[in-house]
């Protein structure tokens, strides 16, 4: 049995895993990091792994904080936006609302093949001389308290070791070993099903019409590239392309509306969608012979009762928390969970008492968490309705690029300064996005929102595709302050304008929830 000594130990060597290893290599590059991750490498290409579609802040950490860019480019697919289409019981795709951009925006996203990635992610730690295990099972482990040294024993190709780590980082997924151990998981109030598998063929949604019109909606015309949505009340379906060749398929639904079992194997998923969505039914159908896996979750969304001690543990990626799929936040919030912990071993290394950053970077962290949810929990019931998602996903948008995008892409996420100077902007953005969601709720209450042919175009609104192209504009500690400023006000003007626009249904939403009221954003073009 060997013994070793290290500065971090890191439980999982997946995407959250490695990622932090990374982060921590490029930020000390003297630092002695051991990952610990059970499947051997390399995995296949089109690893069975949820989280292939990436969005603003997620894509930014790949490519800027870890360095990635050029990998990201050559070996993924470039995304062109996220895409829905109300969808539900239709065959004419063409036919339905369509929500969507017509063109590429500034700021990049991608399609990750996931295989691809990881096994690019483990042979990139290893040649920045990050000590990486695949094919390594932790056996078990020892959490020191007050100071004393954590110890970790696992098995691997070479027999059994004991590990010593003055940091234990849990980036073990669903496994959740920290999280487990201390009894942290939190029911978050978010009940929801997924199932998603893997055809070995590309689902071209471009081929489902030879309509010229609807085909020339876009430029390129390629919305396969897209993150695909296909929606329906208590449900959405994906559709993603992988880099091997390969598509991702999925099915998400509110627990109570469409239960897992009409779905749990891949014959009822897909008479499921012949019900539901029977384009995408008949388009899996014709492949159906280059299935390449399925798999379902009950449940899936959790958060922690803790993720960051002064003891020098931390809980990152799913080890720690989960959203929901449908705005792709998965890697935001391991982008986000990682830069605290960065920043927590920093003021270690730096002598300093690292209780005070633990606590407040948590509440940050469940801040932002809490903030992300309310674009999920109980919203499920609307997604099926063409007038109010349409709204709903704009808000979304400009909610997440209007403010936590600038704290990520400005690198003020532990700018504590100007957290505590922009707390009541903040607050308010908050409180905002709070009614707004609501609003939705009462919105689809009141009826409505039938699909029919037209192009809702993100980039006829000109401060939509502003605000996006602005999130890399440099700025100073006076930039940052009067982006957020004007960023805040913003969204008071588009909540008046949809509050407007949900007037038009039901008089009990007349009422602006601040200034005066504007036009509704949308004039659709059929």
């Amino acid at each position: 049995m060997s013994e070793t000594t290290h500065e971090a130990v890191i439980l999982g060597g997946g995407l959250a895993g490695l990622c932090l290893a990374l982060q921590l290599r490029g930020e000390f590059p003297d630092m002695d990091i051991l990952v610990l991750e059970r499947n051997h490498h390399p995995l296949p290409a089109a690893a069975h792994k949820v989280g292939e579609s990436t969005v603003e802040i997620g894509a930014h950490y790949f490519d800027h904080t870890l360095g990635l860019r050029e990998h990201m480019d050559t070996a993924h697919i470039r995304k062109f936006g996220l895409r829905y289409f109300f969808s539900d019981g239709r065959d004419d795709v063409h036919n339905t609302t369509e929500l969507g951009v017509s063109r590429i925006l500034p700021i990049p996203s991608y399609q990750i093949d996931r295989g691809i990635f990881e096994n690019f992610l483990g042979e990139e730690a290893r040649r920045r001389g990050i000590d990486f295990r695949d094919g390594a099972t932790v056996k078990g482990f020892t959490v020191g308290e007050h100071g004393a040294t954590h110890t970790v024993r696992f098995i691997d190709a070479d027999g059994e070791h004991t590990a010593g780590a003055r940091w234990l980082l849990d980036a073990s997924g669903r496994a959740a070993l920290l999280r487990r151990r201390f009894e942290l998981t939190l029911d978050n109030g978010h009940h929801a099903n997924a199932v998603w598998f893997r055809m070995g063929a590309k689902l071209d949604i471009d081929s489902w019409t030879d309509d010229a019109d609807w085909r020339g909606r876009v430029s390129p015309p390629e919305r396969w590239r897209s993150t695909n949505h296909l929606m329906g009340a208590g449900y959405w379906a994906w559709l993603i392309p992988l880099g091997s060749g390969a598509h991702s398929v999925g099915i998400v639904t509110d627990a109570a509306m469409h239960p897992l079992e009409g779905m749990r194997d891949f014959e009822l998923a897909l008479a499921w969608l012949h019900a539901r969505q029977p384009a995408m039914g008949r388009a899996i159908a014709a492949e159906r012979d280059s299935l390449l896996d399925f798999r379902f979750l009950r449940d899936y969304s959790h958060s922690s009762k803790q993720l960051f001690s002064a003891d020098r543990w931390a809980l990152t990626g799913e080890a720690g928390t989960f959203l929901d799929p449908f705005y792709s936040p998965g890697s935001d919030f391991i982008a986000i969970a990682n830069t605290y912990i960065v920043a927590l071993i920093g003021h270690d290394r730096a002598g300093r008492n690292i209780a005070p950053y633990a606590h407040f970077y948590e509440k940050l962290f469940f801040s932002f968490y809490e903030n992300t949810l309310a674009l999920f929990r109980d919203q499920y019931p609307l997604f099926g309705n063409a007038e109010v998602l349409p709204a709903k996903v704009i808000w979304d948008y400009a909610y997440y690029w209007g403010v936590l995008c600038q704290l990520m892409f400005q690198q003020r996420l532990t700018d504590l300064n100007l957290l505590g100077d922009m707390r009541p902007e903040l607050e308010h953005a908050q409180a905002l996005n709070t009614r707004m969601q609501q609003l939705f709720r009462l919105w689809h209450a009141a009826g409505g929102g039938q699909s029919r042919r037209e192009m809702l175009d993100q980039c006829a609104l000109t401060w939509f595709a502003e605000l996006n192209a602005s999130l890399t504009d440099p700025l100073d500690d006076a930039g940052i302050r009067t982006r957020l400023r004007d960023n805040v006000r913003l969204l008071d003007g588009i909540a008046d304008a949809l509050t407007l626009q949900a007037g038009g249904a039901d008089a009990r939403l007349r009422a602006p929830l601040s200034g005066q009221p504007r036009p509704p954003l949308f004039n659709a073009a059929a």
